[in-house]
């Protein structure tokens, strides 16, 4: 029995012969920096595919202290409209004998000259109202009122804005402009708080 442990089986023919001739190649395995270079492409690609999924299908965090539903603060903290509806588009001020002033966010257009230079005005307006009813007619004619701004004021020269009659005529324009829009509601005056043509 002994024997027979100590003895291995002969080779099959075939197989004397190549290893007797040259060695038959043997497959080679792959250097060990190329399978961690594959590995950590592998990981690379895996780990960019999840982040990307979870940035375009992961939900947006809520705003810092604000829930779904409540109302949201403005920069000068006060409370302004719930999540989803409009934020307002100027300001709110109250004036004497029960009017109210209401002023809106810089305007800056680049207005026609002779020599086709790059001319921009920038104005600041207020309108001054009956009451804060008309504020709400205001608001949601936002787009509208946006739109006839910069059609208006691009047409203008700067020659059409010298003097206290070019103020006056472009007051006056404007109201009549802003009361078409808002109509029935109309604003008692066009209030120029900051005029500048560069």
């Amino acid at each position: 029995m002994a024997k027979g442990k100590d003895k291995e089986a002969p080779p099959p023919e075939g197989a004397a012969a190549e290893g007797a001739e040259g060695e038959a190649p043997a497959k080679k395995k792959p250097p060990l920096i190329v399978l961690i270079a594959a590995g950590v492409g592998a990981l690379v690609v895996l780990g960019g595919g999840g982040v990307g999924a979870m940035m375009f299908l992961g939900k947006k965090p809520p705003a810092e202290g604000a829930e779904h539903g409540k109302e949201a603060k403005d920069e000068h903290g006060k409370e302004g409209a719930k999540e989803g509806e409009a934020k307002p588009v100027g300001q709110v001020a109250q004036g004497p004998d029960g009017v109210v002033f209401y002023t809106l966010p810089d305007l800056v257009v680049n207005i026609q000259t002779a020599d086709s230079r790059p001319t921009f005005l920038k104005l600041k307006l207020a309108f001054e109202l009956p009451d804060e009813s008309v504020v709400e007619e205001l608001e949601p004619n936002a787009p509208r009122l946006a739109d006839m701004f910069q059609t208006f004021l691009r047409e203008l020269r700067p020659e059409d804005l010298s003097g206290s009659q070019g103020s006056y005529q472009l007051r006056m324009e404007i109201q009549r402009r802003v009361n078409l829009v808002i109509a029935p509601s109309k604003v008692n005056a066009v209030l120029i708080q900051e005029m500048l043509i560069q």
